[in-house]
C-alpha cells in the first residue's frame, strides 16, 4: 500500500543547476507533454459524462424513464461531485496532480462501462444506476481542480488566464464531441441501442487514461529545474513563500476557510452553474418537446452550445491576462451581455435561430465559469489551489448544478406540478428561464465584489502592499 500512494508523491529530485537560459529553453517541450496530458484527459472526461445528456430522450423512449427519474441519476452525479471536489481536493494538493487525473479517469470509465451492461438488461435498476453514475461523478470531481494545480506549477502569473483558457477548451471538445461520437457507436456497434451510448465512449476513456498514465512530469522540480517564478523572472507571491512553512491543514484554514474573496466565488459560482447546466442539461429535451428537435438536431444543441464555449476558454481568460489579471470584471460583462442570448433561446423560431442562441450563451457562460476559477486560485497559494478551484466547484455543483437538474426538472416535467419559490408556481419549459433571470442578477452583484477585491490584490502585486 506505501508504494501505491508513492506512486502520487511530489518528492523532487536534487536540482540540476542549469543555467537559468538552459532551463527556459527546457522549459516549453516539458510543460507541454504535461498540459496534453491533463487536457486530453479531460476531454475523456467529457465523453463519459456528457454521453448521459444526449441520452436522455433516448432513455424515455427505449426503456421508459421519466424526465424526474432522469433528473435523479444526473443529482447522484452531482453530488458526489460536488462533495468530491472539496474532499479529494484536499487529498491531492502536493501530490502528482498530473498522475491522478489518469488514475481518476480509468476509475470513471470503468464505472460508465458497467452502467452500460446494468443499462443493457433494460432493466431500470435506480439502485445500479445512481451507484454507478455517482461514483463516476466522485471518481472525476478533483479532474478539473487537478487539471488547475498541474498547470499552474508550470506557468508563469502573467500566462495562466491563456493556458488554463486553452486548457478549459478540453470541456468544449470533449462535450462537443460527446453526443456524436456516442450517438455513432451505438447506432454502428450497438444497433441504436442507448446502452451503447455508455460502453461505447468509456472503452475510448478507459485506453486514454492507461495511455497517458505515465506520460510528462507533474512540475519543473519534478525534473530538477526551478519553480517557474524564477524561471521567469517573476515575484513569487507572499502567500506562496507563507505556506511553505506551513502544514497543509493550516494552509487551507488561512488562505481557503476564512478567504472572504472565495467565498464570495462560490456563491458566484452556484448562480453562474444554474444557468449553464440548466442549458447544457436540457438543451437536447428541451428542444425535443418545445420545437420538435430531431435526435440529431438534439445532438447538435450540445455542439452549438460547446462550440460557443470553445471561443469563450480561446479568449476570455487571453482577454483578462491583457487586463492585467482582472478576471472578475470580465466575467461580469459577459454574464450582463447573457441576458440578450438567453432570449433568443427562448424565443427562437427555427434550428438556426436555436443554434445561433446556443453558440452566443455558450459563449458568455463558460467566460464566467472559467474566469471565477482563475479568480479563486488567484486568492490563494500554490499549495491551495486543487482544493480553492475544488470548493468553489464544490459549491457550483451541490446547490447550482442540483437546482438546474432536479428543480428545473421538476418544472419542466409535464407530469408534476412544478416547484413553488416564494409563494409563486413555476412549471413548464418557460418558467424555467425565471430561474435563469435570477441566477444571472444574483451572479452579477458577485462578480461585482470580486473585481474590487481583485483590483487591490493586483495593486498590491505591483506595489508589494498589503492588500486593500
Amino acid at each position: 500500500m506505501p508504494h501505491f500512494f508513492d506512486f502520487f508523491s511530489s518528492n523532487y529530485p536534487p536540482k540540476l543547476n542549469l543555467a537559468i537560459t538552459t532551463q527556459r529553453k527546457m522549459w516549453l517541450k516539458n510543460f507541454l507533454q504535461a498540459f496534453l496530458v491533463v487536457f486530453i484527459v479531460y476531454v475523456a472526461m467529457y465523453l463519459i459524462r456528457n454521453n448521459f445528456k444526449v441520452s436522455s430522450g433516448t432513455l424515455k423512449d427505449q426503456l421508459g424513464f421519466s424526465t424526474t427519474q432522469i433528473g435523479h441519476i444526473g443529482l447522484a452525479f452531482s453530488i458526489t461531485y460536488g462533495i468530491g471536489k472539496t474532499l479529494l481536493g484536499y487529498f491531492v494538493d502536493g501530490k502528482n496532480s498530473k498522475r491522478i487525473v489518469s488514475v481518476l479517469l480509468i476509475l470513471s470509465a470503468t464505472c460508465v462501462m458497467l452502467m452500460g451492461v446494468v443499462l443493457s438488461t433494460e432493466q431500470h435498476a435506480m439502485g445500479f444506476l445512481l451507484l454507478l453514475w455517482g461514483l463516476s461523478g466522485l471518481f472525476q470531481s478533483v479532474g478539473g481542480p487537478a487539471s488547475y494545480a498541474t498547470i499552474m506549477k508550470w506557468t508563469p502569473r502573467r500566462q495562466r488566464g491563456r493556458w488554463l483558457g486553452l486548457w478549459n477548451t478540453s470541456h468544449n471538445i470533449g462535450g462537443a464531441v460527446a453526443g456524436i461520437l456516442a450517438l455513432w457507436g451505438a447506432n454502428i456497434l450497438f444497433e441504436g441501442h442507448v446502452w451503447g451510448m455508455f460502453i461505447f465512449p468509456a472503452v475510448i476513456a478507459l485506453g486514454i487514461g492507461i495511455i497517458t498514465l505515465c506520460i510528462g512530469h507533474d512540475s519543473p522540480e519534478a525534473l530538477g529545474l526551478e519553480r517557474c517564478e524564477i524561471l521567469f523572472d517573476e515575484p513569487i507571491a507572499s502567500e506562496d513563500l507563507a505556506a511553505d512553512s506551513l502544514s497543509k491543514w493550516q494552509v487551507f484554514i488561512r488562505y481557503v476557510l476564512k478567504n472572504q474573496w472565495v467565498w464570495l466565488l462560490c456563491l458566484a459560482n452556484v448562480f453562474v452553474y444554474v444557468i449553464r447546466i440548466g442549458i447544457d442539461n436540457w438543451a437536447p429535451l428541451y428542444t425535443k418537446e418545445m420545437f420538435g428537435f430531431t435526435q440529431m438536431q438534439q445532438v447538435n444543441t450540445l455542439f452549438y452550445f460547446e462550440m460557443g464555449a470553445l471561443g469563450a476558454s480561446l479568449t476570455l481568460g487571453y482577454i483578462s491576462d491583457l487586463m492585467g489579471g482582472r478576471r472578475a470584471i470580465v466575467g461580469l460583462i459577459s454574464l450582463l451581455l447573457m441576458t440578450f442570448a438567453i432570449l433568443g433561446y427562448r424565443y427562437g423560431s427555427s434550428p438556426t435561430h436555436i443554434y445561433l442562441s446556443l453558440f452566443c450563451m455558450g459563449l458568455l457562460i463558460f467566460g464566467p465559469q472559467l474566469l471565477i476559477g482563475v479568480s479563486a486560485v488567484g486568492f490563494v497559494p500554490k499549495q491551495a489551489v486543487t482544493v480553492t478551484n475544488g470548493t468553489t466547484g464544490t459549491f457550483g455543483y451541490l446547490f447550482g448544478d442540483s437546482m438546474a437538474k432536479v428543480g428545473l426538472a421538476a418544472i419542466a416535467d409535464p407530469e408534476k406540478n412544478g416547484l413553488t419559490l416564494w409563494g409563486h408556481n413555476l412549471h413548464g419549459w418557460n418558467d424555467t428561464f425565471v430561474v435563469f433571470y435570477f441566477a444571472l442578477v444574483c451572479g452579477a452583484i458577485l462578480l461585482a465584489i470580486v473585481a474590487y477585491g481583485e483590483e487591490c490584490r493586483i495593486r498590491r502585486l505591483i506595489a508589494q502592499q498589503p492588500y486593500c
